[in-house]
């Protein structure tokens, strides 16, 4: 960072770029990464191959499965409600592969008429 950077408060120092993958790179340039083994999980390690594979890129950014004031997701109702509510486009549920653009819309719910944003 330089000298400007570092004297930012709050919101401005979420701002300064720190990295090529600013969604994982914390303010304090550190990272919580996990890797995937071929061999230990390959059920997982599939699907982040064939998205490098297309993309090049073989980094899958994931955060808790929940929206503001929502439990953690559960179950796999939790997680098609959540999907359908928000702007996911691709939902992996043990050996199901749901594309957005592919569902029902009536099942769509926008947690914003749902909830108020902070």
């Amino acid at each position: 960072m330089t000298s400007f950077e570092k004297r930012l408060l709050g919101s401005d120092k979420l701002k300064v770029p720190r990295s090529s993958v600013q969604a994982v790179t914390h303010v304090n340039y550190s990272a919580q990464i996990q890797t995937v083994d071929r061999n230990t999980n390959p059920h997982f390690h599939a699907p982040i191959s064939k998205f490098k594979e297309k993309t090049g890129c073989s980094l899958i950014v994931y955060t808790s499965f929940n929206v503001r004031a929502e439990p953690i997701v559960c179950s796999p109702k939790d997680a098609f409600k959540f999907f359908m509510g928000t702007d996911l486009d691709i939902l992996i549920e043990g050996d199901y592969l749901l594309i957005k653009v592919k569902q029902d819309i009536d099942f769509k719910e926008n947690y914003e008429d749902f909830y108020e944003l902070s």
